[in-house]
């Protein structure tokens, strides 16, 4: 997903849930599939590096 850096945690997740959703109905061609299953990719790797960052704020901010 080349735009993820201007999406918000929130978007990235309801955006992730639309793909699931696709996917369980298997309505799509396999190469739909994989491009979808590309951009989910990328979008839990968006999501995992948001709450890393959230975790070390909240931490340096509790340390204080």
């Amino acid at each position: 997903m080349s735009n993820k850096e201007k999406i918000t945690y929130e978007d990235a997740i309801n955006r992730l849930e639309e793909i699931v959703n696709i996917l369980e109905k298997n309505e799509i061609s396999l190469d739909e599939s994989m491009k979808l299953f590309e951009e989910g990719t990328a979008l839990t790797s968006y999501c995992s590096n948001k709450l890393k960052e959230a975790e070390q704020k909240i931490t340096e901010l509790t340390k204080e």
